[in-house]
C-alpha cells in the first residue's frame, strides 16, 4: 500500500517563486487537481486505483515549461531579428527607407563596399515592385513611330562652331584617368544658411538662390587647402602648373548644346557674388551670346546634374585640368 505517498514528482525552477535558480526546492503534485488530503481519503489501494487513474505527465510538464519560458523565447527571437538588422551595413536613411517600404535589409544584396546596402539597392527593389504591379483597368498603348521612318535617307550634317569644340574636348577628356567616389552627407545646415540668405539675394536681384554657388565656393576653399586640385599637367613636357586664380567652369545645357561658362577668381568672391555672376552667364548662354572670355581660362570644372535629377554621376574632366 502506498497511501499518502506522492504519485508524481515535478521539479520546478525556484526562480519562478522568487528564489534563486537551482534552489533545490521540489514541489510534489498529485495527478490532476487532486490535493494530498483528498488522495489519502480516496486512494485506498494503489493497485486497484492504478487501473482507473490516467496521469498525463507529458502534458503537465510541457504546460509548465511553456508558461515559464515562453516569454523568454519570444524576446530571444526578437533579439535575433534585431541582431540581423544591426549586422547589415547601411546608412540611417537607407534603413528608414527600407522600413517605410517593408523591405527586409537582411535579404538585400548590397552593392557597396563590404556588402554595404546603398540607397540605389533599395530604389531598385522599389522600382522592380512597381514594374511588376498589374495595372488597374484597361490601358491603351500609343503607337509611336520610329525616328528612322521620318528620315527617307541617311543625311550627313557637318559639326561646326562651338559644338565642334565640345566634341573635341569631350573626346580628349577620355584620355584622362578617372577615379569616382560617391557618398552622402547631411546638408541641413546648408539649407538653413541658404534660406537665411534669400532675402539679401533678392535685394541684389537674384531671384533664385540655388545650391550651386555654395558648391562653387566650397570648391574654392578646398582648392586653397589642396592647390594641386587647381593645377594643369603638360604630358609632353611632364610639368605641373599650379594656378593662382580659382576659375570654376560649370556645364550648362542649352538649345545650342552643352556649354561651360567660367566664374573667374572665385577665391575673391562671396557666395552671393558668385550667384550673381552665374545669373549673368546663364542668361548669355541661353541667348547664345557668351564671349570668348566667358568660356576661357577654366582651371576647375563642376559637373551639375541638379536640373536632371539623380543620385550619382561621373564628372567630366576637361584637359589639361
Amino acid at each position: 500500500m502506498f497511501v499518502g505517498k506522492p504519485l508524481l514528482y515535478i521539479a520546478v525552477d525556484n526562480a519562478a517563486n522568487g528564489g534563486g535558480v537551482g534552489g533545490g526546492a521540489q514541489q510534489h503534485a498529485a495527478a490532476g487537481s487532486v490535493d494530498e488530503t483528498k488522495q489519502q481519503a480516496t486512494l485506498h489501494d494503489v493497485d486497484d486505483e492504478s487501473d482507473r487513474l490516467h496521469i498525463s505527465t507529458d502534458e503537465s510538464v510541457h504546460s509548465i515549461s511553456d508558461s515559464h519560458y515562453g516569454g523568454r523565447k519570444d524576446s530571444e527571437s526578437e533579439g535575433e531579428e534585431s541582431g540581423i538588422m544591426a549586422k547589415v551595413l547601411s546608412s540611417p536613411a537607407v534603413r528608414k527607407m527600407s522600413k517605410d517600404y517593408s523591405i527586409d535589409l537582411g535579404a538585400v544584396m548590397g552593392t557597396g563596399p563590404g556588402g554595404r546596402v546603398l540607397k540605389a539597392d533599395i530604389l531598385n527593389i522599389i522600382n522592380a515592385r512597381h514594374s511588376t504591379a498589374k495595372p488597374t483597368g484597361s490601358t491603351t498603348v500609343p503607337q509611336v513611330s520610329s525616328a528612322s521612318s521620318q528620315i527617307e535617307e541617311d543625311t550627313v550634317i557637318p559639326i561646326r562652331g562651338y559644338s565642334r569644340l565640345m566634341v573635341k574636348s569631350m573626346t580628349t577628356s577620355l584620355q584622362v584617368p578617372h577615379m569616382v567616389y560617391a557618398d552622402e552627407i547631411n546638408a541641413n545646415a546648408l539649407t538653413e544658411v541658404r534660406d537665411s540668405l534669400r532675402p539679401l539675394a533678392k535685394e541684389m536681384g537674384i531671384n533664385k538662390l540655388t545650391y550651386l554657388p555654395f558648391f562653387i565656393k566650397a570648391s574654392s576653399l578646398a582648392i586653397t587647402k589642396y592647390p594641386v586640385l587647381n593645377s594643369t599637367i603638360d604630358v609632353e613636357e611632364m610639368t605641373l602648373t599650379y594656378h593662382q586664380s580659382h576659375n570654376v567652369g560649370v556645364a550648362v545645357d542649352t538649345e545650342r548644346g552643352l556649354t561651360v561658362p567660367v566664374v573667374k577668381r572665385c577665391q575673391d568672391k562671396s557666395v552671393l557674388e558668385i550667384a550673381e555672376e552665374l545669373g549673368r552667364l546663364y542668361a548669355l548662354a541661353f541667348e547664345g551670346n557668351l564671349s570668348e572670355a566667358d568660356i576661357s581660362d577654366c582651371t576647375f570644372t563642376l559637373s551639375n546634374i541638379g536640373a536632371i535629377g539623380g543620385t550619382y554621376m561621373s564628372p567630366v574632366v576637361l584637359p589639361p585640368q
